[in-house]
């Protein structure tokens, strides 16, 4: 008997990041009959897809309308991500994909006049994604996913897995031997499918035997949901830029975004639960203000267990809202429903930590040092780091935190999926650094400044206005290339 096909594309509806899941529970209830559109951005544009990695995406694009979740996987969410209410899950169970419906792909030849309908001829691809965001917001990893498979399959084929399963192995026992505490977080930009069910194959056994040697590092999960059901390992992640950035999107409200995302949040999961929060949508900064504020009597004017009150711990981590929000979200909510008896609690003491994602880390960790030292917070917060992350940033990364008194992280992504040598020439070869954000809710662009210059996305006169009534201050990390993230030709 042959060996079996290496399978190709995507057939779970699991096979996405946690934080698609977290966020769209937490759409489905605040944000069901809201609009939205995302747009498609290649960072590394000199690596261009043929029509023939084109007309492959087509194919791949129309088999997502026959997946649905089966059985197995609802028993897999309702073990390991207790967290989802059962509205959610009965979601699930008959929800479909439409990209018939609800995605434009267009694939313009650099030289329309020799065009030839060849499948060699190299162009521009462009994705617009538009619908309800309940619905839309399950798009961006499997088209990253398969848009890089596209490349690799088509493109750049001076490569083979030989190694892989062994490298990521490796990469683990190091990571383990020096007490790092990481998650697999590869599924953006991954190669293809099999070279994430290689690392996974070398990061499990690396877990395994690193136990048995007594190193103190912990392999705590991964990203991607199908992979920790089939590996047995739990799936990690909270929530992702697109969040603030279609709330502020929707509400107009840049000022009090940030707050409202939090506040929605624990509305929807309480408190003590999913607790990382992502810092820098609008720049660290005005993150910090928001975090700092007391967290009001409640966030949802719902009747019956729709209605939490996230300021007593007791309520909002017994608090079941198991039926989906009938009237408006709580952007009209009142702050404050009665004089507490107590001072609140401020999101900062009630959060777990918080993740950075671009921007300086040594800087990141003094900033957000000071400020829970200014807040008088002194219980060891969390600082999970996930910016294109290799074993040695990790290593400097730990030391750096660890001194300042926070318990480090780290999501390990394309360093995993997608670390592979030409074969022709022994130089890397580098991955893609692609993106989809959301880039309009409710009618209205959305935009994301994020802590480098590089990472700005959306409308550029909003981008500016945003910065003006936040007081934004441009920062640029030398290290922060976005176009060489991850390598340059010739490497």
């Amino acid at each position: 008997m042959g060996d079996a096909p290496i399978p190709e594309g995507i057939s779970s509806l699991l096979d996405t990041d946690l934080y698609k899941l977290t966020m769209q529970c937490a759409v489905l209830k605040y944000f069901p009959d809201v609009e939205v559109t995302y747009g498609f951005t290649n960072r590394t544009p000199d690596m261009k897809l043929s029509r023939g990695a084109y007309k492959w995406l087509l194919e791949q694009m129309k088999r997502l309308e026959n997946i649905t979740i089966t059985p197995d996987e609802i028993d897999f969410l309702q073990k390991s991500c207790s967290y989802f209410n059962d509205a959610y899950l009965s979601f699930l169970r008959t929800f479909r994909l439409k990209p018939s419906q609800q995605i434009q792909i267009k694939f313009t030849p650099d030289d329309k006049d020799n065009d030839n309908d060849n499948d060699d001829v190299l162009g521009i691809l462009e994705y617009t994604i538009a619908g309800l965001w309940v619905e839309t917001i399950l798009y961006e990893i499997p088209l990253l996913a398969l848009t890089s498979e596209a490349y690799f399959k088509f493109c750049d084929t001076d490569w083979n897995y030989e190694g892989q399963e062994e490298k990521a192995y490796a990469k683990g026992m190091t990571l383990l031997e020096h007490g790092c505490i990481f998650s697999e977080f590869g599924s953006r930009r991954r190669r293809d499918y099999h070279t994430h069910d290689l690392v996974m194959k070398g990061l499990v056994q690396a877990a395994a035997d690193a136990k048995r040697q007594g190193f103190p590092g912990t392999l705590s999960g991964t990203s991607n949901v199908h992979f920790a059901m089939k590996y047995g390992v739990a799936p990690v992640g909270t929530v992702a830029h697109e969040w603030y950035m279609g709330i502020a999107a929707y509400t107009n409200d840049y000022e009090n975004a940030n707050e409202m995302g939090l506040r929605y949040w624990l509305g929807c999961f309480g408190e003590g639960v999913l607790g990382i929060a992502l810092t820098d949508t609008f720049g660290t900064p005005a993150f910090l203000e928001a975090f700092s504020k007391p967290i009001p009597d409640y966030t949802t004017p719902s009747r019956g267990v729709d209605t939490t009150f996230p300021s007593s711990a007791a309520i909002t981590v017994n608090t079941t809202p198991e039926s989906l929000a009938d009237i408006e979200p709580p952007i009209k909510a009142p702050r404050h429903h009665q004089q507490p008896e107590h001072k609140p609690k401020t999101y900062a003491q009630v959060f777990t930590g918080v993740r950075q994602d671009s921007g300086d880390p040594r800087n990141f960790v003094r900033l957000v040092r000071d400020f829970y030292d200014k807040q008088g917070i002194t219980d060891k917060k969390v600082i999970v780091f996930s910016d294109s992350l290799k074993v040695n940033n990790c290593l400097e990364y730990k030391a750096i935190s660890e001194q300042a008194g926070f318990q480090p992280t780290f999501g390990v992504g394309t360093f995993f999926t997608n670390d592979f040598t030409k074969l022709s020439t022994n130089t890397k070869s580098i991955p893609l650094n692609i993106v989809i954000k959301i880039s309009s809710a409710g009618g209205r662009p959305a935009v994301k400044l994020s802590d480098n210059l590089g990472k700005n996305t959306g409308d550029k006169q909003l981008v500016q206005e945003v910065k003006r009534r936040l007081g934004y201050v441009e920062n640029v990390w030398e290290e922060g290339n976005e176009a060489n993230r991850w390598g340059k030709r010739g490497d």
